[in-house]
């Protein structure tokens, strides 16, 4: 039990339509202070997306995401947010927004590890 460690996860949706308040899974984040965790694993499946919505535009929800990968990583690839602590860096990319790209409100929870956690995470809420 002492080699659990605590950690934060949210799981990343696609709002194709802000004002209507759907959602679809796309990927999960995880965080981990002691273990100086931050990573994040997403998937675009455009069928299933399309399914969802006809109106997206997948080349800006993939370089989204991807700035959201870069943000994790940290500086000098992070941009201004990426130069930041990672906690602060979690709490960016968890924060409220009304965007077509979101996050679920941040969970505790503990682990023995964050990369398996955030792989377990993926399986269950996003695929």
């Amino acid at each position: 039990m002492q080699d659990r460690v605590t950690y934060e996860f949210a799981i990343i949706r696609l709002v194709p339509k802000v004002e209507r308040e759907e959602f679809i899974n796309v990927g999960a984040i995880v965080f981990s202070k002691r273990k100086k965790f931050l990573k994040m694993k997403f998937v675009i499946d455009r069928q299933r997306i399309q399914a969802f919505s006809s109106e997206i535009d997948f080349e800006a929800i993939e370089a989204y995401l991807a700035a959201w990968e870069l943000v994790c990583e940290g500086e000098p690839k992070g941009g201004a947010i990426g130069k930041l602590d990672l906690p602060s860096r979690f709490r960016w990319l968890t924060a409220s927004r009304s965007t077509i790209i979101q996050s679920s409100k941040p969970h505790p929870g503990l682990c023995l590890n964050p990369d398996l956690e955030l792989k377990n995470l993926f399986e269950k809420h996003v695929l």
